[in-house]
């Protein structure tokens, strides 16, 4: 009976919601150059690093731009990975929605022009009192240090935005988050706002731990979230400052993951998912209570262009297919293939069409 044709067509749509998937984090314009060892020195940085930008990093930006032949990319680590979920996607457009902060200016409006394109429901706060951010991505070899400078990033004001009613009905409208630890230096309480949310509901609520400096000294308020987070991601350097911090008195990856894992933990229906990258090596996950590692894609040395954004691209193809309820093993396949896509090209950027089944 062809009554019922609809119903059914609704049923398998129903995953694919525009806004199933919520990001919030600092939108950044990345400024991509090829840099030498002295131009590391001159300012401190080391090689695979990522840091926020301190008074003696102000003329780095100038100097980066006058020096070397620089790209601009749209990036930022949560608009990264939703980027990336949404090309993922493909169809419908706006599954992703991503809040952040920047200024009104040019800058601002490249990072708008992208979002667009990228079919990510962009809503940005716009507010004048600062510039929209910058990332400096200083890349040697097939390392790359990143140094950011938030400005307007760091503007991100829940009242100002988070709770307005049209915007919080996007955050209502989602099942899965994903907010990278960078945004815990700037509106803890908008983190917290939505990692209840989400636990109160039983949605997916993801976090990464982004960086080692924000294991070390935000590590007060990474633990006021971490109850609320289903899915921790980080890297083998995130994830051994992360034990060192914790005084988990173990180097060992798997260990480290198995005790993230056993954390406090709120929302008691889901246990909580531990993902670990280490580069080229196989990903840990946690597994109910095993640890599991899984080898990633092979890649020539050569066609590696520079790895800036691969740690994002990973968790977009894992979110791309977690919203649409895929196995954790099909999610970590899909990281795995869109970080090795993401490392062929420069900055966080990829071809028209993903090849992935």
């Amino acid at each position: 009976n062809h009554h019922d044709l609809p119903k059914i067509k609704s049923i398998e749509i129903k995953q694919f919601n525009q806004n199933a998937l919520f990001g919030m984090g600092n939108p950044l314009l990345d400024i991509c150059a090829v840099v030498d060892k002295d131009f590391l020195d001159k300012y401190g940085l080391k090689p695979n690093d990522q840091i926020l930008a301190e008074e003696k990093h102000k003329e780095m930006f100038e100097e980066i731009v006058k020096k070397f032949k620089v790209e601009y990319h749209a990036g930022g680590a949560t608009q990264n990975s939703v980027k990336v979920a949404q090309w993922m996607i493909q169809e419908p457009h706006k599954v992703a929605t991503f809040f952040g902060c920047i200024g009104k200016d040019k800058f601002g409006k490249i990072l708008k022009e992208k979002a667009e394109e990228a079919h990510v429901d962009a809503h940005y706060y716009e507010q004048s009192e600062e510039p929209t951010g910058t990332c400096a991505a200083c890349i040697t070899g097939d390392n790359r240090s990143l140094v950011a400078n938030l400005a307007a990033a760091n503007c991100y004001k829940k009242e100002k935005h988070l709770d307005l009613e049209e915007n919080w009905k996007l955050v209502e409208k989602a099942e899965v988050y994903y907010i990278a630890g960078f945004f815990l230096t700037v509106s803890l309480e908008s983190i917290l706002k939505v990692a209840k949310h989400a636990s109160e509901n039983n949605k997916i609520f993801c976090l990464n731990l982004s960086a080692p400096f924000i294991c070390e000294f935000f590590k007060e308020a990474l633990m006021k979230v971490m109850p609320y987070v289903d899915i921790l991601f980080g890297n083998e350097t995130e994830a051994a400052a992360f034990a060192q911090e914790r005084g988990f008195e173990t180097e060992d990856i798997e260990e480290i993951a198995k005790k993230a894992q056993s954390l406090p933990k709120e929302n008691k229906k889901r246990q909580r998912i531990v993902v670990f990258t280490q580069g080229k090596e196989g990903t840990v996950m946690t597994k109910g209570d095993k640890v599991e590692t899984f080898p990633v894609l092979e890649i020539n040395q050569s066609e590696i262009v520079d790895t800036t954004g691969a740690g994002d691209a990973f968790v977009g193809g894992f979110l791309s297919q977690l919203v649409q309820d895929k196995t954790f093993e099909q999610c970590i396949r899909a990281g795995h293939y869109s970080a090795n896509v993401i490392i062929r090209h420069a900055g966080c950027t990829f071809p028209e069409k993903p090849d992935f089944h």
